[in-house]
């Protein structure tokens, strides 16, 4: 996730991710080898539909890869603790992971007048919000902190408007904050621990956060390894007189990834030295649990083992515009429109191995740090908004939908 200093970056970022989550090329129904799966809390085959449950406000089926989205502004969603969370405009609604019941919902306070939530992250015991203050104000970003069990607000900490809150429970929250790392009690709202830290970008991993330094055009000078649990701190540097090229575009099991002009450079994560490098490749997809990465190279996208950079797979470029997340080798599609759904890819064999019931006009949720957004590592549920009936009305970016809904499939 960008941190300020990066505006620029943050802005190719969130292009690329647009990309990724580009136009649909893989007929999912024609090809997959299973059939629909069943719906209800009790399945357990993956592309099963756990629930639906309604969304509140008003929303609009937008077409192509935009989906079911809020008629104003934007709406974000993650999962963590048990729950499923969304965020619209300052409302924020909490539901039962495992069964979609509604827990709580609340509408934010003490922020400033037209702030917006432009974050949502779940942890055990507390939610996250991100929200954004008008423009023309001198805060960069507010975090509200909620409890899990009930929504009450509980702390707002200062944030740096790319940053937020990367590691929390009921009783302490880490934040990437405009110039430092800090750890706050909840209860209080003292400082534990804090470590200046004013990057340029940033990334979990593990029970760390690596912050890239701010730094010339040769690149980052040095990355500040930051455990999560106490504060201890370690600065890695790739050698004298050197820098590290570009930006920190991700940390994928303790190596570091850093990306510079169609090239891609990994760097041991804990001695800061390279590993291995690919003079022109793009990352375009990381599976965190299983250590690999896919790379845009020529007209191939290729797995690759981060640590060894052994090929693990290759599959056509083309595929890349339809996957949105991936997990064991195997990636999330969804098809568009009124016709939409979700399906599994197997990025070695090249086939769709299920594909979920009909989800019209999916909307996946995207925050590039990963600690939000539709799908989260540490669960193997993806939250999908759906638009189940289109209404009569119209506006000219595409016509009103009369029930939204948030989808929870099995991957």
């Amino acid at each position: 996730m960008g941190v300020p200093g990066a505006a620029g970056v943050w802005a190719r970022r969130a292009v690329l991710a647009v990309v990724l989550v580009g136009a649909v090329v893989i007929p999912s129904r024609a090809v997959s080898q299973q059939a629909l799966q069943c719906e209800g809390p009790h399945c357990r085959a993956h592309g099963s539909i756990l629930w639906t449950a309604g969304l509140t406000g008003s929303w609009l089926a937008q077409p192509g890869v935009t989906g079911t989205v809020p008629s104003l502004g934007e709406a974000y969603a993650a999962s963590g603790g048990g729950l499923a969370v969304v965020g619209d405009g300052l409302e924020v609604t909490a539901y039962q992971l495992a069964t979609g019941t509604r827990m709580w919902q609340t509408v934010l306070t003490n922020v400033p007048a037209g702030s917006a939530i432009v974050g949502v992250r779940a942890f055990s015991g507390v939610v996250a919000i991100g929200v954004q203050p008008p423009a023309g104000l001198s805060q960069e970003r507010d975090e509200v902190m909620l409890s899990a069990a009930s929504g009450q607000q509980i702390r707002i900490y200062p944030a740096a408007t790319y940053g937020g809150a990367i590691e929390a429970d009921g009783s302490s929250t880490v934040v990437v904050g405009p110039t430092a790392v800090t750890a706050y009690a909840n209860s209080t709202g003292h400082v534990l621990w804090s470590r200046t830290a004013g990057g340029q970008t940033w990334r979990v991993s593990g029970s760390y956060v690596y912050v890239a330094e701010a730094g010339g055009p040769s690149g980052v000078p040095l990355v500040r390894r930051i455990a999560l649990s106490t504060g201890a701190e370690q600065v890695l540097r790739p050698g004298a007189h050197a820098d590290y090229p570009g930006t920190l575009s991700g940390v994928v099991d303790g190596v570091m990834l850093f990306s510079q002009g169609g090239g891609l450079y990994a760097y041991d994560g804990q001695t800061g030295g390279l590993i291995w490098q690919r003079p022109a490749a793009v990352l375009e997809l990381a599976d965190e649990g299983s250590g690999a990465v896919y790379l845009a190279s020529g007209n191939a996208l290729t797995g690759v083992d981060v640590h060894a950079r052994t090929v693990l797979s290759h599959a056509s470029l083309s595929v890349a515009g339809s996957l949105y997340w991936v997990a064991g080798g195997v990636a999330l599609g969804l098809d568009q429109n009124a016709l939409g759904d979700a399906w599994g890819y197997d990025l070695v064999s090249h086939r769709v191995l299920w594909t979920s019931a009909a989800l019209p006009w999916p909307h996946f949720f995207i925050d590039l740090s990963g600690l939000g957004g539709s799908a989260s590592p540490a669960s193997d549920i993806v939250l999908l908004a759906s638009c189940a009936r289109v209404g009569a009305a119209s506006t000219a970016a595409g016509p009103a939908c009369a029930r939204p809904e948030l989808a929870a499939v099995l991957i």
